[in-house]
């Protein structure tokens, strides 16, 4: 899979030279680039947003730069994205979903926003990751690329994905490890026998207790 984010901070994606990601990307499961908007942009001031059309506050990114950036990068599989509080709230089975895409390209937005025409032209999807507003699209993408890079086959064990929150749309267990006692505090006995069915048993009443307590709208989906 091939990741393209285009923003007007790459500085900002700095996390995703760490941890699981960089493995993925070192063993060339996943390839990710970050473009600089701004490097489309016209010299010598290489401006990138204006005043919104009506009036309002803030400024918005305008189409010049975005469509050249877009264009240059584009191609015949490729699946655009914008990262925005207005899309459809992202989830593991959108996650799921989008590892059918060999190509994905991330808007990322920021001050008030993206000119629409971008949008409309390249028929972008729009995707957010919550119900509340931040400063721009960076950390949005990030989000979303650190859930369907893990996803990938091969960039972790497929077993840990299986057992995991959200699987079978209840959250995941508690988990424990050595020492067996710390501060009085002991791992549930079940854990320590080495029977398998018993323990499986355990974890799964536990994922329905979580999930219960948590996020109880999610036993109700199909």
């Amino acid at each position: 899979m091939r990741i393209d984010i285009l923003t007007l901070f790459p500085d900002m994606f700095a996390p995703l030279k760490e941890s699981i990601i960089k493995r993925a990307v070192d063993s060339k499961l996943v390839e990710i680039n970050i473009t600089n908007i701004r490097d489309y942009a016209s010299p010598p001031h290489f401006k990138c947003d204006d005043e919104p059309f009506g009036g309002g506050a803030g400024m918005v990114m305008m189409c010049d730069p975005i469509f050249k950036a877009i264009e240059a990068i584009k191609q015949d599989n490729s699946k655009i994205f914008y990262m925005s509080p207005r899309g459809k709230v992202f989830n593991q089975n959108i996650a799921r979903e989008m590892l059918k895409y060999k190509h994905i390209i991330f808007l990322c937005g920021h001050y008030e926003g993206v000119d629409q025409r971008v949008i409309d032209y390249f028929n972008i999807e729009e995707l957010s990751i919550g119900d509340y507003v931040l400063t721009g699209g960076e950390i949005p993408a990030m989000v979303v690329a650190d859930c369907i890079t893990r996803l990938v086959p091969n960039v972790i064990k497929s077993e840990s994905v299986e057992d995991e929150s959200f699987s079978k749309n209840l959250l995941e267990y508690n988990q424990y490890t050595r020492p067996a006692v710390y501060r009085d505090m002991a791992v549930p006995e079940v854990l320590l026998n080495g029977n398998h069915a018993k323990i499986a048993e355990f974890r799964q009443n536990q994922s329905i207790e979580i999930t219960k307590k948590n996020r109880p709208d999610l036993l109700n989906k199909k």
